[in-house]
């Protein structure tokens, strides 16, 4: 009949195999060789190859799109040229064309591109935001008016050779926790004893100097000076309008909105006065540094010149061939210009991927590529909330059902027991949703109309693939057979797509997504959430299974290697760069060790898992912050702000965060106090009707309660830690909370089997 355990007796194979291995005839050695390829050989042959196939999948979907490009992008350096930074907003790489745009297109076919992060402050990014932005090298906006949206203001003038308000605009930027300093680009060049020219009113904004906003050179835009205009300072910003949708603002007394095209077309033209002015030699920015009304989105960067030829933009701070963010275009300037980035810029300068084919050919497939971002990033923001609130209802809908069904003995037996295998498998399959969202980036479902049917459609294939191999596996009939399975699926495509540099998260569904900046790369606290849970889930399946058959010390073995595993992916700088997430895995996989091992958590023991926890996360930080500023990841970053004596603000930041969205969200509001409470009633008080549903588990699962006490506790820092951690117990409850449900489900299941076996026995015996 089918085990009873939580684990199958594998000390049954074990001794088999020892028997077969150790001689006794051919005859017996052919007899035994079905058996023994049951038990032992098929499940890892299985196991071995799903996970093979599962990180080719992984490995060929996150392979970079840009294949018309050297894959190693370089710094941009050279002689020292004049640079022109000529400022726009609202142009996205979906705007560039050869017949409306041609100025911009040669700009794309003959130079360097990206598209670009402009997220600021607030959900859009106005014109007065981009500039204070280009200026300061960090997230900086207009004045707050109490609404997430502000509308925009216009561009202050410039008075008396100093910007209007600009006192206002500086004090405005120190209130908030981004620490962004206004006037930080002009106030570098000016200490390398260069000047900053200023052609239009963002252009001043983007030029002025602290502490009154007092502006070098400042022309306003006119097309008869330009020539003289660009060759006053070796750096010169100039502000050619920006596009914004028709009836987003408010027009001007008797002023008639332009179509976007029209729009657009009047930038182009623009920039083409820009570039025909242009001393010879120099290297000309074109940026697109605000949204175009109350919808964000990724804008575009175009770079040509001495030092810019055909190629893809990259920096260090998003990892990522063809996309940046605003502030790399600060340290860009600076760099251009021999003078020192601060390390108050939280952006690094941009990097060159040389066309590998002729530049007119590569253009539109560099371009495709850029629009892919833009598209996939825009596409999956609407889809978020939706999608993962149609799945929860589907779940607690599928088993509130089957609670009902059982309780008032609904159907006939049989009825009963097909809708409680069907919602168990249901359950398992849920459970792959996670890892299937990331999964489906590996096919161009943002291509498709309408892209969410494609991306949902997707999630859906790829987890009935993923629950497919958890349900049907050969070690299928245990009941955390399945849960191992997709527990170790969850950790593999997370850990794999992690050392692949991130690219199925980028615009995924639980991922980061571009427009949202913050982090481009590593593992965030969504995917954090979910690689914890999954970590534990393996560890104690793993664990459970060799304490059963008596090996408790290659258990406590096991659950240190995935842990370890799990922490080095986390932490290390060019893989998760993870600031908050070793100080969670640590000491939680220490309870489930000492636990499987017997050994008492004292005060001092628990001072020597805080202590080692944190030595761990010093030696990988000072590592990551003794290699070139330019390669520091938020390790190495927040190790200098410790001592530039900055980083009293990044933790408040952090802490405010997570408060906001704590307070500010709903459903973060009531779910997150709800569901640690419900987990710390579970393993403290396994007898209580709370823990009911997963007493069979707690009770057969020899490391399940030590495994749930070191989740929980995992759980509890990484939401103090981390910046929206609030976030993070709600998600790894989506993976866990199914599985954990399902292997009850399936005991549940066994113990029917047994008694009415024992039943059938009786009555024959009787």
């Amino acid at each position: 009949g089918p085990p009873t355990q939580g684990i199958p007796d594998a000390g049954a194979g074990a001794s088999r195999f020892g028997r077969w291995a150790s001689g006794g005839g051919r005859a017996a050695a052919l007899d035994r060789a079905p058996r023994l390829w049951r038990v032992t050989l098929r499940p890892v042959l299985q196991a071995v190859s799903a996970a093979g196939l599962l990180v080719l999948a992984v490995l060929v979907g996150s392979a970079p799109r840009t294949d018309h490009a050297t894959p190693d992008p370089v710094p941009v350096s050279g002689p020292g040229s004049a640079v022109i930074v000529v400022g726009t907003g609202g142009i996205g790489p979906g705007d560039l064309d050869p017949r409306t745009t041609p100025a911009l297109w040669g700009l794309l076919r003959d130079g360097s591109s990206a598209a670009l992060n402009i997220t600021s402050v607030h959900a859009t990014t106005c014109p007065l935001d981009g500039w204070l932005t280009l200026s300061a090298g960090d997230r900086a906006a207009q004045p707050d008016d109490g609404s997430r949206t502000p509308a925009c203001r216009p561009l202050p003038q410039v008075v008396g050779g100093a910007v209007t308000g600009w006192d206002a605009l500086a004090a405005t930027a120190a209130a908030r926790p981004f620490d962004a300093r206004p006037g930080t680009l002009a106030a570098q060049l000016a200490a390398s004893g260069q000047c900053t020219a200023a052609v239009g009113p963002g252009g001043a904004v983007g030029a002025a100097l602290p502490p009154a906003g007092s502006v070098a050179f400042y022309r306003p835009f006119d097309a008869s000076t330009l020539a003289v205009d660009l060759g006053a300072c070796r750096t010169t910003l100039v502000d050619v309008g920006a596009v914004r949708d028709p009836g987003g603002d408010v027009a001007a007394p008797g002023q008639v909105p332009l179509t976007r095209q029209l729009q657009v077309s009047g930038v182009d033209a623009r920039v083409a006065e820009v570039l025909a002015a242009a001393p010879t030699g120099t290297d000309v920015v074109v940026v697109s540094l605000a949204d175009a009304g109350d919808r964000a989105g990724l804008r575009i960067v175009l770079a040509a010149g001495p030092r810019f030829g055909p190629g893809t933009l990259s920096s260090s701070s998003t990892r990522h061939i063809g996309l940046v963010q605003l502030d790399d275009v600060t340290a860009t300037i600076l760099t251009l210009a021999g003078a020192q980035v601060p390390a108050t810029i939280g952006g690094s300068a941009l990097r060159r991927s040389p066309v590998t084919a002729d530049s007119g050919a590569s253009a539109e497939l560099r371009l495709a590529d850029l629009v892919d971002v833009d598209l996939s990033s825009r596409s999956v923001q609407p889809i978020v909330y939706p999608f993962f609130l149609t799945w929860g209802l589907l779940v607690v809908a599928a088993v509130a059902g089957l609670a009902l069904v059982w309780q008032r003995r609904i159907g006939t037996a049989h009825q009963r027991d097909m809708a409680r295998s069907a919602v168990r498998q249901g359950l398992v399959v849920a459970a792959a949703v996670p890892a299937a969202t990331f999964l489906a980036n590996i096919l161009p479902w943002w291509r498709f109309t309408p892209p969410a049917v494609a991306l949902v459609g997707a999630v859906v294939g790829w987890s009935a693939v993923l629950g497919a191999i958890a349900l049907r596996g050969a070690w299928r009939s245990s009941p955390m057979g399945p849960v191992g399975a997709m527990a170790a699926m969850t950790y593999l495509v997370l850990a794999v797509d992690v050392m692949h540099g991130s690219r199925l998260q980028l615009s995924s569904l639980l991922g980061l997504n571009p427009i949202v900046g913050g982090r481009y790369f590593g593992i965030g606290n969504v995917t954090f959430a979910l690689f914890l849970a999954a970590t534990f889930l393996v560890a104690i399946a793993v664990s459970s299974g060799l304490v059963h058959t008596g090996h408790p010390r290659l258990a406590a073995l096991a659950v240190a290697l995935v842990g370890l595993l799990a922490v080095v992916v986390d932490a290390a700088p060019m893989w998760g760069s993870d600031v908050g997430g070793p100080p969670a895995l640590v000491p939680g996989l220490a309870v489930l060790v000492l636990s499987i091992l017997h050994v008492d958590i004292t005060w001092r023991r628990g001072l020597l898992i805080v202590g080692g926890t944190a030595a761990l996360v010093l030696a990988l930080a000072f590592a990551d912050w003794s290699r070139p500023v330019a390669s520091r990841s938020h390790l190495g970053r927040f190790v200098q702000s410790v001592i530039d004596g900055d980083a009293g603000g990044i933790v408040t930041r952090k802490l405010a965060q997570n408060l906001d969205t704590l307070t500010n969200t709903t459903v973060f509001a009531y779910l997150v106090p709800l569901s640690l409470a419900l987990l710390v009633i579970v393993v403290a008080r396994p007898g209580s009707a709370v823990a009911r549903p997963l007493q069979p588990l707690l009770e057969q699962v020899e490391t399940m309660r030590a495994g749930l006490i070191g989740l929980s506790l995992s759980l509890v820092i990484g939401l103090l830690l981390n910046d929206t951690g609030v976030a993070i117990p709600p998600v790894a409850f989506a993976l866990a909370v199914p599985l954990l449900l399902a292997a009850g489900i399936r005991l549940g299941e066994l113990r029917s089997f047994e008694d009415r076996a024992g039943a059938r026995a009786d009555s024959r015996h009787g």
